[in-house]
């Protein structure tokens, strides 16, 4: 089985390294391709008013000056030979949790959903953490490192469509006190966990730092944050089709009628 590697914490993030111990479980052809700097929060972002430099760092591990976006594209179409294609994309492991709402800005869930749109089946994971100091607390990566292999080889026991990836979050546990796997949604914040802090440079001027702070839950008991707060490895299949079916079914019904009373009485 060949394995793409990607994340968005860079090339030499610890992350990628616990990636990289969990996919050696799985297959010894393992490819990384990941951006040569951090691109968290990046999103699906893709890079066009700027050309992409790619460094190769030995036979199969490279370096991409773009966003994880770009790293899959560049590895299924230039860097992995055509005639091979990846048989599973891994993005991750993220420094912090990618659920509910941080599920929109996340680099590292976009890598999967790039190789999902390329037909290839793609994990994101991320190793949950502690905002409550600022983000400073420790990142508890032995978890990701534990379970991550055995939970995806079940995943890929069981399969799923082509257009769904996975999202995967290790609580911010000791890896003995994991609690069990739970198949969860993705659930909504309470409110932001992003905050902006005005500070002042040495010369005066005032300037603005984005960041994120702890903040009380009280989630829906079958969402991904009621699973990371119980101590269970989440896992949310997420769509890429974003429809929301039921306004579409409204709208289906009555859009056509209240456009004909609109003209009429005109």
């Amino acid at each position: 089985m060949r394995i793409l590697l990607t994340n968005d914490d860079g090339i030499h993030a610890p992350g990628l390294k616990v990636l990289e111990d969990i996919a050696a479980h799985l297959s010894t052809d393992v490819w990384v391709v990941a951006p040569d700097d951090e691109q968290s929060a990046a999103s699906h972002s893709l890079t066009i008013s700027a050309p992409l430099r790619v460094r190769r760092l030995s036979e199969r591990r490279f370096a991409v000056r773009g966003t994880p976006t770009d790293c899959v594209l560049m590895a299924v179409q230039h860097l992995i030979p055509a005639e091979s294609p990846p048989h599973l994309l891994l993005s991750g492991v993220n420094r912090g949790g990618n659920i509910a709402d941080d599920i929109t800005y996340s680099g590292t869930v976009a890598g999967a959903m790039e190789g999902s749109i390329l037909a290839i089946p793609s994990i994101a994971l991320s190793q949950t953490r502690d905002y409550a100091e600022g983000g400073n607390g420790t990142t508890r990566w032995d978890t990701a490192r534990t379970h991550g292999a055995p939970l995806i080889a079940s995943l890929l026991r069981l399969g799923w469509p082509r257009d769904v990836l996975l999202n995967v979050n290790f609580p911010d546990v000791a890896a003995d006190k994991v609690t069990g796997v739970r198949l969860a949604r993705q659930g909504k914040r309470d409110q932001s966990l992003t905050r902006i802090t005005r500070r002042i440079d040495p010369h005066g001027a005032p300037y603005y730092w984005i960041g994120f702070e702890g903040i009380p839950e009280h989630p829906l008991p079958d969402s991904d944050l009621a699973a990371i707060a119980a101590g269970h490895i989440s896992v949310t299949p997420l769509h890429l089709d974003l429809t929301h079916e039921a306004t579409y079914a409204h709208l289906a019904a009555n859009l056509a009628t209240q456009l004909r009373a609109s003209r009429a009485s005109r």
